[in-house]
């Protein structure tokens, strides 16, 4: 399971580098300027994660615009008839199955955590607007809708805000020393070398 992801993961990063590379770079010195100009204090942990959010979304619609046009598919109106098709556990099924919901679990989690909800139905909603928005546009490009991707995509926005509200949950329950801005620097930074370390 590892491998596959992995291997994914540097497949989108082998075209995507360089529009990361140019983002980060605009969008570190936009927000550090900003910071000093306006005298916030830096930090960390909180500039990481909205970088990494900024930087998803922009990966998200390379990806999902990406003109990889397939001949033999067709758009797909009627509910689960693509999910169905897989049989469970399959290459194909973890691609588009289990691929489609992992997509946008990290954006059920940074809507939920940057709007602070806690209620489920806003960052379903949001999940709902953009991938009706991304399969619209996929069906303009030349690339095929398909209301199955629609529905594991807000299964994903909803794992996002699962994992967001267990964390809060834990979060409220730690001591503090877990709590404190030292150590969660400290997490986001190795979380961070680990993600690198994948690509």
């Amino acid at each position: 399971m590892l491998t596959p992801l992995s291997n994914t993961i540097r497949g989108v990063a082998s075209f995507t580098w360089p529009m990361i590379v140019i983002s980060v770079v605009v969008l570190v010195s936009l927000r550090v300027t900003y910071l000093i100009k306006n005298k916030i204090r830096f930090v960390l942990y909180k500039e990481l994660l909205m970088l990494c959010f900024v930087i998803y979304i922009l990966c998200l619609f390379q990806v999902v615009t990406f003109q990889d046009t397939v001949s033999w598919s067709t758009n797909n109106f009627i509910p689960f008839r693509e999910i169905t098709r897989y049989s469970f556990g399959s290459r194909l099924f973890l691609k588009n199955v289990l691929g489609n919901m992992l997509l946008f679990l990290p954006f059920g989690f940074f809507t939920s955590y940057y709007l602070d909800v806690k209620k489920l139905y806003i960052p379903i909603f949001l999940t709902m607007i953009a991938s009706c928005s991304i399969e619209c546009v996929q069906m303009l490009i030349g690339r095929v809708f398909d209301i199955d991707d629609i529905i594991l995509n807000i299964f994903g926005g909803l794992l996002g805000y699962s994992v967001y509200y267990m964390l809060l949950k834990i979060g409220n329950s730690v001591p503090k020393v877990f709590q404190a801005e030292w150590f969660l620097n400290l997490l986001s930074i190795l979380l961070l070398v680990g993600c690198l370390t994948l690509v």
